[in-house]
């Protein structure tokens, strides 16, 4: 029944947002340097790799800098990046993933592969649903990047503070894994965008 809900919802948001992506995508081009979108390889169901999809919001080889995100005005976000990021806007292309069955609307953020090795034996679990755009641990951690900012060790806060903490959050969600948990994750995600 999730498929169907992800199949459908990710169908009509790439119709309806097609505006959006070709507004978006000019204006990336205009302001910066690099293609529009930007792939990375995240860890996906039963611990495969797959390649995410966003709109670049960064600058070309930011990710071998860093992979974390640190404050509100990283150097290395473009100037339409920030925006793009605080109202999720680089994450819609995701809508992609979800309708080639990679992702669904709703699960744990998919990591990349240096953080999910980390994972102890438990942490793993997560790796038994698809992962999603959208969960509780993304909703509660939705300034991660500002959080991070306030840290003199962010790699070593992020590993041993935030990271456990999404994980058991999304470990909740597995126990309670469901239409209606799902239902209710998207409505919250809107609900905090909006607000």
């Amino acid at each position: 029944m999730i498929r169907f809900f992800d199949i459908g919802l990710s169908s009509l948001g790439l119709f309806l947002l097609t505006p959006v992506f070709i507004v978006v995508g000019l204006i990336i081009k205009l302001t910066s340097k690099g293609p529009i979108f930007y792939k990375q390889i995240r860890v996906g169901l039963y611990n495969s790799n797959f390649n995410v999809l966003k709109f670049r919001s960064m600058k070309i080889d930011s990710d071998k800098i860093s992979l974390l995100t640190v404050g509100g005005r990283d150097p290395r976000v473009t100037s339409i990046g920030y925006y793009l990021r605080k109202y999720k806007i680089d994450e819609l292309p995701q809508l992609l993933n979800v309708l080639k069955g990679e992702m669904s609307l709703v699960g744990p953020r998919p990591e990349v592969r240096k953080y999910v090795d980390l994972y102890d034996v438990n942490q793993k679990k997560v790796l038994l649903v698809k992962p999603g755009i959208t969960d509780w641990a993304s909703i509660m951690y939705r300034d991660e990047n500002i959080i991070l900012e306030k840290s003199k060790t962010p790699e070593e806060d992020y590993i041993n503070l935030i990271m456990p903490d999404k994980i058991k959050f999304n470990l909740i969600y597995i126990e309670k894994y469901g239409l209606i948990e799902y239902l209710k994750i998207i409505f919250v995600t809107f609900w905090k965008i909006l607000n």
